[in-house]
């Protein structure tokens, strides 16, 4: 992750059409690098600001820079080279004849050769488990595939900055340990993910970063561990607190004191398991 921001949001307000106002006023930097989350209840205005980073809406005030370049002034198709999109409902991005022309119409706006594009799809058909589909209809293939291939026909063009607008629903586990992967192997390799998100244990086990919106406002932004054991916020929001955060607030109020920073399982067993041999020790007369 840099010190320079990839993403410049600045009193940012959008009014729909028919007066709905979305976003009131919203302003925050995103890092090149970073894995984001952005989470709030229906209506906080989260799909309305994702949106702007493509140039799909403008601003009605305030500005959006994306790598340098205020997006009013930006045509879409250059700032969809730069952020892809994956939205919630995949067959709102599929639409060709079969799933080697989704991919292949992704990639004919990249000016690359006929070589360089069936090269390009093999290896993402490869790479996504898409390969003995090629040529079946994307309308034919299940919730898990047809996701796939949404994340496949955004991944292709290698944008810098990658949004997934909630990746985990309508997924098994399977699904939801695959996309993991990506978000993770897309990070690693220094590509900013930003992540609309519900989904409390997948945001604990992803992202560091939550971003909360609530009426068209940023209410909160901060480390993962510290924003999703803040009651107030959580309420606000419409969220509830993770498993691990009620278990650790039961213990507690039984006496015990649990470390602030335990947010995961594989932590919360490492320290049952010191707190039991300290408690084994003292009943032997040890020492703790």
């Amino acid at each position: 992750m840099t010190s320079i921001p990839q993403i410049v949001v600045n009193d940012l307000q959008y009014h729909y059409p028919d007066g709905t106002i979305a976003l009131k006023g919203v302003s925050l930097n995103i890092y090149r690098g970073e894995i984001v989350g952005i989470m709030g209840k229906n209506g906080a205005g989260k799909s309305t600001l994702i949106k702007t980073f493509n140039g799909l809406l403008k601003p009605t005030f305030g500005t959006v820079y994306v790598e340098n370049n205020n997006i009013s002034d930006t045509f879409t198709s250059y700032l969809s080279k730069k952020v892809g999109i994956v939205f919630q409902n995949p067959e709102l991005q599929l639409f060709a004849n079969t799933v080697e022309d989704e991919i292949k119409f992704s990639l004919k706006n990249l000016n690359l050769s006929k070589e360089a594009i069936d090269e390009k799809i093999s290896e993402t058909l490869k790479i996504f488990d898409l390969e003995k589909y090629r040529n079946r209809s994307p309308f034919n293939l299940s919730g898990g595939e047809k996701k796939r291939l949404a994340i496949a026909s955004i991944m292709c063009r290698d944008p810098e900055i990658i949004v997934f607008d909630e990746p985990t629903i309508g997924q098994d586990a399977s699904g939801i340990t695959f996309i993991k992967q990506i978000i993770k192997e897309n990070a690693t390799s220094g590509k900013t993910v930003v992540i609309v998100t519900h989904d409390i244990e997948f945001t604990i086990d992803v992202i560091p970063r939550i971003i909360l919106m609530a009426d068209g406002l940023v209410v909160a932004d901060g480390p993962t561990h510290k924003i999703l054991s803040h009651d107030t916020i959580l309420e606000m929001t419409s969220l509830t607190s993770p498993q691990l955060v009620k278990f650790s607030k039961s213990l507690t109020e039984l006496g015990e004191k649990v470390p602030e920073d335990i947010f995961l399982v594989k932590q919360m067993v490492q320290y049952l398991s010191e707190f039991f041999k300290n408690e084994s020790r003292k009943r032997k007369g040890g020492k703790p």
